[in-house]
C-alpha cells in the first residue's frame, strides 16, 4: 500500500488537484491523505466555484491544514510506509517556504518532513513567468530532493479538450511518484 499526502496550496490549477485526488482514489493500491490550505479553498472559490469537499471527497483521509501537530508533521507518521508527497497546485509562497524550510501551515512542515526523511516530494509549480528568486528556491528544493514540475502539459498527445490535458499531466504526475497507472504516454 501506497502512503500519498497531497497538498493543495492557493495557486491557480485547482481543476488539476480535482484530477489527481480522483485518479489516486481509483488506484486500489494507493492510501490518499489530503491538506487543503487556506489560500487554497479561496482559490477553489474563485476557479470552480466550490469548497474543498471539492478535493478531499477524494482522499482517505483529510487534514487540517492549520494543525501542526497532525500526523504529516511527524517523521515516524512517514515510515513503514512507501510514503511520498505531492503539492498540486504548488503556488510560489509554498515554494518559498519549502526553500527556506519555514513551516507556516501543515503542507510546509509535511513538505519539510518529507525532504528530511529523504522521501518523494513532487511540486507542481503553475506561475509564469518566473523571477529569478523563483528560480533560486526551485534550484534549492532540486539540490534537496524534491521534484519540480510545472504544469506545462505537452500536445504530442493532441488534446482535445481541458480534460485531457489534465489527465496527461496526471499520468506525469503518477510517473514521477512511482504510481501504475494506465493513461496515454505517448502516441
Amino acid at each position: 500500500m501506497r502512503k500519498i499526502l497531497v497538498g493543495v496550496s492557493g495557486a491557480s490549477g485547482m481543476p488539476l488537484a480535482a484530477c489527481v485526488l480522483r485518479g489516486l482514489a481509483a488506484m486500489p493500491d494507493v492510501q490518499t491523505h489530503c491538506v487543503v490550505s487556506r489560500s487554497a479553498v479561496a482559490v477553489l472559490k474563485a476557479e470552480c466555484c466550490a469548497g474543498a469537499e471539492m478535493l478531499t471527497t477524494y482522499a482517505d483521509s483529510v487534514y487540517d491544514a492549520d494543525d501542526l501537530a497532525a500526523g504529516p508533521a511527524s517523521g515516524s507518521w512517514w515510515h513503514g510506509e512507501n510514503a511520498a508527497m505531492l503539492v498540486v497546485p504548488c503556488s510560489m509562497a509554498t515554494l518559498g517556504a519549502l526553500a527556506s524550510g519555514v513551516t507556516r501551515n501543515l503542507v510546509h512542515r509535511a513538505g519539510d518532513v518529507v525532504m528530511k526523511e529523504g522521501l518523494r516530494l513532487v511540486l507542481v509549480t503553475r506561475e509564469s513567468p518566473l523571477s529569478a528568486v523563483h528560480l533560486r528556491n526551485m534550484l534549492v528544493l532540486c539540490r534537496g530532493g524534491a521534484v519540480i514540475m510545472p504544469f506545462s502539459p505537452g500536445f504530442y498527445l493532441r488534446p482535445q479538450s481541458l480534460e485531457d490535458m489534465l489527465l496527461q499531466t496526471s499520468g506525469r504526475i503518477f510517473d514521477q511518484l512511482g504510481l501504475t497507472h494506465n493513461l496515454t504516454r505517448w502516441l
